[in-house]
């Protein structure tokens, strides 16, 4: 269990500092970046499964029709999240993307019992509607809503709806995902190159090794996610993801100076409260569960 624990932490801390490495690459046009890490992805993962001799297991999963046509929604839902957060790093607003990661849990919870019509305990709806709270205190406070954070909560939400459906593991799903991205993604970077705006092997060797690095800085994590995931309670995992959010807000607020008023301490203070009090909810769930001989 240790071990999964710390392939947990390792995973959500990468995925908090990613902001950094994509800071490396602020003069790279996000849809670029985007590009660059759909390929290089791509070419990670497929070596990876061949390093596990997993190939014919890949193509017999990856070429039913059910799984394309759910894994094309997936792809598009994750092409989107990506985009955004890194567009919205570079532009100056990791503080906001931390924010949709910080509400995403409980966005989820919420997608559950509209589409799945899933029951919520009555202290399940406490932190839920306080979150939703400060996302509109944040709405009224700025004239706005806080369109960034919401897109890759709701982005990522749908997503992870996706792949409950989805018959792959995270390996295969996420191969298949950037499979299918990939002619779009090419297509994309071929027109940039055409255009005269292609950054590939036009800024020098450092910058090119990390365009190549973001497909291990996208696989990396995910493979230890799902390491952590096959050896530690859900549970865990879930009070672990906090990691990650927690991290970007204070590179946002500490390394990069973005802005934190007081009207958006208290918006954030609102749904952090309800984070505290949705995992604190689920481990005594879990508690009262366990002493009654359920699983």
């Amino acid at each position: 269990m240790k071990k999964g624990i710390w392939h947990a932490v390792g995973a959500y801390t990468i995925w908090g500092v990613l902001p950094v490495y994509w800071k490396w690459l602020q003069y790279v046009p996000a849809p670029q970046l985007i590009g660059h890490r759909i390929l290089w992805s791509f070419v990670v993962l497929l070596i990876v499964i061949g390093l596990s001799n997993r190939w014919r297991a890949f193509w017999t999963a990856a070429l039913q029709r059910r799984a394309l046509r759910l894994y094309a929604i997936a792809a598009v839902l994750i092409g989107i999240n990506w985009l955004t957060y890194v567009w919205a790093v570079n532009a100056g607003f990791i503080v906001e993307t931390s924010l949709g990661y910080f509400i995403n849990p409980l966005l989820s919870v919420a997608m559950g019992v509209v589409f799945f019509r899933e029951r919520l305990r009555p202290w399940q709806w406490v932190p839920i509607a306080l979150a939703a709270g400060g996302v509109l205190y944040l709405t009224l406070v700025y004239g706005s809503l806080p369109w960034i954070a919401l897109t890759l909560a709701s982005s990522f939400g749908i997503y992870g709806l996706v792949k409950k459906a989805a018959p792959l593991g995270s390996l295969f799903g996420l191969t298949l995902e950037t499979g299918l991205l990939l002619l779009p993604a090419l297509a994309y970077l071929a027109f940039s190159e055409w255009q005269g705006q292609g950054v590939f092997f036009h800024a020098g060797v450092v910058s090119d090794f990390l365009l190549v690095g973001v497909g291990l800085m996208t696989a990396a994590p995910l493979l230890l996610f799902a390491s952590a995931a096959q050896r530690i309670p859900l549970s865990l995992v879930g009070i672990l993801q906090y990691i990650a959010p927690t991290l970007q807000f204070l590179l946002g607020v500490f390394v990069y100076d973005e802005p934190f008023s007081y009207a958006r301490l208290v918006g954030f203070g609102m749904v952090w409260v309800a984070l505290v009090i949705f995992a604190v909810e689920g481990i005594l769930a879990r508690r009262t569960r366990l002493a009654a001989g359920g699983h």
